[in-house]
């Protein structure tokens, strides 16, 4: 019999221009005992990016060619989710600002301090372990979808959006207990057991 797969290690991909602030950062990673792969550009590492790979991203802001806010933006529509945290010399409030809207972990400047830069990539990859965690235990919401009629699907827009049974069966024109009967068989269907839940739920897949 075969040995069952094993996990994918996390990893801490490093991108950076300067070759001698990603050698001593790697250095420092490899030295707590973490998996890293350094890229010299955005470009290179984007050549090999499997975001299938658990882990974390450490990316400078300032590089020739494609900067890493435009790195973060180009991972973004690939749909990467890995944390990702910024470091570099020419930190900004706009910079920063753009950088965290768009869903970045950290953004640290140089020079860094390593007991606290170990620490955040630690925390980094806590965080992906567990967005991959919820992922994996997400139901399958499209089939429980499938199995909801046209007004059914309706009723739970409606659900989702915060009106009450009163305020739906006024909007669809049908009679409260006609509306009551389709936000039953919506949770049913849905497999939850009141309206906070089927919000959360439909809000989890769609993010």
């Amino acid at each position: 019999m075969n040995p069952p797969c094993e996990a994918a290690e996390p990893k801490v991909f490093l991108v950076d221009d300067d070759a001698a602030a990603l050698k001593s950062l790697r250095w420092l990673l490899e030295s707590a005992q973490l998996q890293v792969e350094d890229y010299c550009s955005a470009e290179e590492f984007l050549e090999v990016y499997d975001p299938e790979v658990p882990g974390c991203l450490v990316i400078d802001y300032r590089m020739p060619g494609m900067n890493g806010l435009e790195l973060q933006e180009t991972l973004l529509k690939r749909g990467c989710r890995h944390p990702i945290i910024f470091v570099t010399g020419y930190g900004d409030v706009p910079t920063c600002s753009r950088a965290y809207q768009q869903g970045a972990f950290d953004f640290v400047e140089k020079p860094v301090n390593h007991e606290a830069l170990v620490g955040l990539v630690h925390r980094a990859l806590g965080e992906d372990l567990r967005r991959r965690a919820a992922c994996a235990n997400r139901p399958n919401i499209a089939r429980q979808r499938d199995r909801l009629t046209p007004r059914e699907l309706e009723v739970m827009d409606l659900l989702v959006d915060g009106k009450t049974v009163k305020q739906i069966a006024s909007e669809l024109g049908v009679g409260f207990p006609t509306a009551a009967r389709h936000r039953t068989r919506v949770l049913e269907k849905m497999q939850v057991t009141n309206d906070v839940e089927l919000v959360r739920l439909v809000l989890s897949a769609d993010g």
